[in-house]
């Protein structure tokens, strides 16, 4: 069953086009990455998902449901590039603003906020104003912000950039935990083990498509070791 379909999208900025036909169908419970260099229309693609943009071509689907759509934004959570907190407010009440957003009981919103915060490894600097925060940290809040209402589908724009190893791939093993739970997860990278770490991968280049299949499947079409050569190898191929 797909949650997201993007249905022949194309969006352009004035006369350059930035993403050219694109059809996606992403899988209820599948953790999906978007692997491409910066410009290739990752960030473009997942704000149309999203419905913040609209195709100038094209169709998008959440849960059968044509984007934009209000109904659908509370089925979804959100990690964009940029981090969109509150910088005079603590963590926890930026936190609390976001699970208000969506409704969440108090009594289950208070035990949320204790988890995710542990999540991101920032449950020390809960009562800490944001403003405070490392550039680090202030991602590890706006992933924890967007995870907060329990959300079936989880986009993430370059979630681990500017966090630790050991930090990044603890965050890896919650969204394991959440994609068994029955989540579904869409996550950009330009890091190829990050995108090793995917059930299925579509390779961006130039706002197209390249090559979408499992990261195994991938490397063993063309007899790869890695997804680098596997880029590469299409990316090269196109004009």
């Amino acid at each position: 069953m797909s949650i997201v379909q993007l249905n022949q999208i194309s969006h352009q900025f004035g006369k350059t086009k930035i993403i050219k036909d694109v059809d996606l169908s992403i899988k209820k419970g599948e953790i999906f990455g978007l692997l491409g260099p910066s410009g290739a229309g990752k960030t473009t693609l997942v704000k149309m998902m999203t419905g913040i943009l609209s195709p100038t071509e094209g169709e998008v689907f959440l849960n059968g449901e044509k984007m934009p759509s209000l109904n659908q934004m509370k089925h979804y959570g959100f990690m964009a590039q940029a981090d969109a907190l509150y910088q005079e407010l603590t963590a926890r009440e930026n936190l609390d603003f976001f699970a208000s957003l969506y409704k969440m009981p108090k009594a289950r919103k208070k035990d949320r906020i204790q988890e995710v915060m542990e999540m991101v490894d920032l449950i020390d600097h809960l009562d800490q104003t944001v403003e405070t925060y490392s550039g680090g940290m202030k991602r590890r809040l706006s992933l924890a912000a967007a995870l907060v209402h329990e959300p079936e589908l989880i986009i993430l724009d370059e979630p681990t950039v500017g966090i630790d190893p050991v930090l990044r791939q603890s965050i890896w093993d919650e969204l394991n935990r959440l994609k068994n739970k029955g989540v579904t997860i869409i996550v950009t990278t330009h890091v190829m083990d990050e995108a090793d770490k995917c059930d299925r991968l579509a390779m961006l280049r130039s706002g197209r498509v390249i090559a979408l299949d499992s990261p195994k499947q991938l490397k063993a079409e063309i007899g790869a070791a890695t997804l680098e050569e596997v880029f590469l190898y299409y990316g090269g191929a196109e004009d």
